[in-house]
This record gives structure tokens, sequence and C-alpha cells, in this order.
């Protein structure tokens, strides 16, 4: 049942938004509870708004993958964010100029914050959205970003060495795009390979690791949400690699990399693309004996998406010592009864702000009700 409850470990809080010129919202003054908060209303009024921007103060970006200019209210030249965040005894404002075009400005407790990684930890968010499903049935993209998204919540050197991979990637590929035809144009791509390899060992390590952790969490998690005993197991898999990649090994895992990226290279240059690194690596699911992605039913799917989310939510309050908020995108709109109260069943304790459009489960037991009609929120009795 999803009630107020407490745990070990304390929960992060946002305790009230504000919000001018952010998506729908001309202006909105938001309030939410330290347990669960259901945020109700019709398709298209703003409830994923809020979730999305109490996520951007977790993450600094949309968690729907939108750029920050399709954050803005049509008109305007810049959305504002401003959220009280409590930890434990201690609450810091958090406030954000989101502009249409330029540079965004984050202020911490009146302070500018000149590098997003500096508000690492402040607060961290866990998404639970219907399109969850793409998490086991389409390709390996979603299933790394997944990963790297709990690396980010986990330490900022891995959310820098996830930008200096893609900054990176993206200038070799423009390079293999033009074409090599020199000697100075084979020596960038000498030194792109050397910052190629060196970002992407950083991740990759980051990725077995967090993979290595995560493999019993979620193997508990789907079972306690399915009941089923089978086997659930997690391979991080690199095509690079002809061997089982070991999670310590830097200096062999440099190796194997750069070996590839020699290998690869005649192959690289015709097609002009990177053919090599972690940004084709895969997660590879198994219920059993069954490819998750490709032999499991739907349902199974479902379950195991949610026991993904759960597990990485657990793995992170464990990790940090504070549970990140719970945001759940009207997350029962695709489950059937047996797996709505199964997941109400495993949720953990802490913030959750909830959206939904229709009725919920009557297991959910609110602590503070929101209406969301035409971007105005009203309060409810509960």
């Amino acid at each position: 049942m999803l009630a107020p409850a407490t745990d070990v470990h304390p929960a992060a809080c946002v305790g009230r938004v504000w919000l001018v010129d952010f998506r729908c919202f001309t202006a909105a003054d938001v309030s939410f509870a330290p347990g669960l908060t259901v945020i109700h209303g019709a398709n298209g009024q703003g409830k994923t708004s809020l979730l999305e921007a109490v996520a951007w103060v977790a993450r600094a970006r949309s968690f729907r993958g939108v750029p920050d200019a399709g954050l803005v209210r049509t008109g305007a030249s810049q959305a504002v964010v401003r959220a009280d965040v409590t930890t434990g005894t201690r609450t810091q404002l958090v406030e954000a100029e989101i502009r249409a075009v330029g540079r965004n400005r984050i202020l911490c407790n009146k302070q500018v914050v000149h590098r997003t990684r500096d508000l690492h930890g402040l607060v961290r968010a866990s998404v639970f959205a219907p399109d969850d499903l793409a998490l086991v049935k389409e390709g390996p993209a979603r299933r790394r970003e997944y990963l790297d998204e709990l690396l980010a919540m986990l330490a900022a050197r891995y959310e820098a060495a996830r930008a200096d991979f893609d900054k990176v990637l993206k200038h070799r590929n423009a390079l293999l795009r033009a074409g090599v035809r020199d000697d100075e144009a084979r020596a960038t791509l000498d030194v792109f390979d050397e910052q190629l390899v060196a970002a992407g060992v950083e991740l990759v390590r980051g990725r077995l690791r967090l993979v290595e952790r995560l493999g019993p969490a979620v193997r508990d998690a789907y079972a306690a949400l399915s009941g089923d005993e089978r086997a659930v197991t997690i391979a991080y898999e690199a095509e690079w690699a002809e061997a089982t990649l070991e999670t310590d090994a830097s200096d062999e895992l440099a190796s194997l990399l750069r070996e590839a990226l020699g290998r690869r290279r005649r192959a690289e240059l015709d097609r002009g693309v990177t053919l090599v690194g972690p940004h084709r690596d895969e997660l590879h699911l198994a219920l059993g004996d069954l490819e998750a992605r490709t032999q499991a039913s739907q349902g199974e799917q479902r379950t195991l998406a949610l026991a993904l989310r759960l597990a990485g939510h657990a793995l992170v309050t464990d990790l940090t010592g504070v549970a990140p908020v719970l945001l759940l995108d009207d997350v029962f709109s695709e489950l059937d009864p047996q797996r709505c109260d199964a997941l109400l069943r495993n949720l953990p304790p802490g913030q959750a702000l909830l959206t939904t459009a229709g009725v919920l489960p009557a297991a959910v037991h609110a602590q503070h009700r929101l209406h969301v009609r035409d971007g105005t929120v009203h309060e409810e009795p509960v």
C-alpha cells in the first residue's frame, strides 16, 4: 500500500515549487507532501509538466528528452523554476532560469552555480513512466540510457565521462564523414581514438560495476512483483570485446577498445561513422531461458521494466544513503489490476508524486491531492 512511511534511509523531499512560463504554466505555486501527492486531471492539462519541473531540478534537463527551449512557454524568453529541497533537517533553495536562447542561469541558496554537476546529490529523482516498456522491448539505446541515468545519480564523474564521450564521438564522426585524406587528418583521428578510449573506459567501468550490483536487485524485484521464481539475468555485452569484461581491469578495457578501433578503422573510414565503443553496447535481459526482448510476453516485459526501475531506485538509495523522490507518471494506466497491486505493495517509502487521468487503485492513500486544469493547479481535500 502506498502511504506515508519511514525507513532507515532519509528521503529527499521537494516541498514547494514555483513556476513562471514553464511549459503550459504562466505562473504556479505548488506544495507537495513529504509522502504521497496525487496529481490528477485530464490529459494535456499539465500534470506531467509538474513532474518534469521537479525532475529538472534534480537533473538539470527534461526526463522526456525535450530540449530546454521546449520547456519555455510559447512567447516567453525564459522559464523560471524555483524549488525548496529538504534532506534531513536541511532545506535549500534552487532557482533556475531556463532560457529559450543562450545559457541557463542556476542559483543554489542565492549563489550562482557555474556547473550543473556542482548540484550533484542535492536531490535525486526516480522516474516511472508508461513508456518504460521500451526499456525491455526496444533496442539497446534505451537500456544504455537507463544505466547512464543511474550512474549520473550515483557520481558526478560518470555524467562527466558520458559528456566527454559524447563530445569526442561527435567530433570523430564529423571527421570520418568529411573523409580522412591526409596525414594531418589521420593524426587527428589518432588523437580522437585516445580520447574515445579514455572516456569510454570510464563509462564502461561504471556500467559494469552497476550491472554487477543491479543483478540481485532486479531478480528480487521481479520475484516480488510477479511471484515468478524464474531466474532473471542481466548481462553487459560489448561487441568490441570477445571475452567477458572484467569490472576492475581498466588497462585491459583500454587495450581491448583500442585494438577494436584499429581493427575496424577501415570499415569506419568507408562508412563514415564510429562503429566501436560503448555507444553500441547492450544490456542483455533474460527471464529463465527466454530472451526478454523478443520471447517474453508483454505482461512479463512490463513486470521486468518495473523491476528495473524499482531495483535502480533501491540501489541508489542504498549507495547514497538518501531515497530519491519518486515521480510516477500515469504508471497505472498500462497495468492490469494484479500488477497495480504488486507495484503498490513494493513501492519504497519516501516522497512520491503520482499523476493520473483516471481512477486510482483503492490501495492508494494520498497525503495531498492536486487538480490540474489548463495550466492551473488547485489543492483538493484528501
